[in-house]
C-alpha cells in the first residue's frame, strides 16, 4: 500500500476563502495586464520618434516606477476606504448587539430564514450562533464580513506595485535588449503573446469564455501600441 496520506475532504478551500483567493489572483492578472499595455505603449510611442536606447531605457523605467506608484497608492486608498467602512459597520454592530439584543436575534433568524431555513431552525441556529459569538454571527450573515480577515491596505499596495511591475518589465526588456532593427518586432510579438496568456487566465478566473477576452485584450494592447507608434512617429517626423 502506498504511504501516502489521504487528503482529508475539508482540507480544500471553500467559500470565501476561495473567493478571496481568486480574487487576489485576478487583481493579479490585470494589475500584470496594465503594466504590459501602459508601458508598452509607452515604449513603442517612444521608438516611433527614436531608436536611442538610453531614451527608450529612461521612458521605460520612468513609466514603470509611476505606473507601479501610482497602482499601489490607489490601491492603498481604495481598500482603506472599504478597511474603514467594515470598521464602521462592526463598530455599529456591538452597539446594535449591546442596546438591543432581542432585536438583533429576531433580525438574525429573518437572514437565516431568508437563506432557505424554516423558522424554527433558523431561530435555534440564530441562538446558538449569538450564544457561540454574537458579533462574528451577524458580521458574517448580515455583513459579509470576517472579523479576523479585514482588508488589508498594504497587502493590497504591495501585490499591486509587484503585479504591475512583472507585466512591465516585459515590454522594457523587450525594448532595449534586442539589436536596433529588432527592439519593435521583439517588443510588439512578446507583449501581444502576453496579452494573450493574461486575457486567457483572466477568463479562466472568472469562468468566461476564454476566445472572446484573449480578442478584447490583444485588440485593446495592439490599439493602444498602433496609437503611440504612430503619435511617437508622427512628433519624431516633425522634430519635437
Amino acid at each position: 500500500m502506498s504511504g501516502a496520506t489521504p487528503r482529508a475532504p475539508h482540507d480544500e478551500p471553500h467559500g470565501r476563502a476561495l473567493g478571496s483567493r481568486l480574487n487576489w489572483l485576478r487583481a493579479a492578472v490585470l494589475g500584470a495586464n496594465d503594466g504590459i499595455v501602459s508601458t508598452a505603449g509607452l515604449v513603442v510611442g517612444v521608438a516611433g520618434a527614436t531608436s536611442d536606447r538610453d531614451a527608450l531605457l529612461t521612458a521605460g523605467l520612468a513609466g514603470l516606477l509611476a505606473g507601479s506608484m501610482s497602482m499601489a497608492t490607489g490601491e492603498y486608498v481604495s481598500v482603506s476606504t472599504q478597511r474603514d467602512s467594515e470598521k464602521a459597520a462592526l463598530t455599529l454592530e456591538k452597539r446594535e448587539l449591546r442596546e438591543q439584543p432581542d432585536a438583533e436575534l429576531d433580525e438574525l433568524t429573518g437572514l437565516l430564514t431568508a437563506r432557505g431555513l424554516s423558522r424554527e431552525v433558523a431561530r435555534e441556529a440564530a441562538v446558538q450562533l449569538t450564544e457561540r459569538d454574537a458579533l462574528r454571527a451577524h458580521a458574517s450573515v448580515e455583513l459579509g464580513i470576517d472579523p479576523d480577515d479585514l482588508a488589508d491596505p498594504w497587502r493590497a499596495a504591495f501585490a499591486s506595485l509587484l503585479a504591475f511591475t512583472t507585466g512591465a518589465l516585459l515590454p522594457l526588456l523587450a525594448i532595449v535588449l534586442p539589436p536596433d532593427q529588432l527592439r519593435l518586432p521583439v517588443t510588439v510579438v512578446s507583449v501581444l503573446v502576453a496579452l494573450t496568456l493574461t486575457g486567457w487566465w483572466s477568463a479562466r478566473l472568472g469562468d468566461a469564455p476564454a476566445g472572446r477576452a484573449v480578442l478584447r485584450n490583444v485588440g485593446g494592447g495592439a490599439v493602444a501600441m498602433a496609437v503611440t507608434y504612430g503619435a511617437g512617429s508622427l512628433l519624431g517626423a516633425v522634430g519635437v
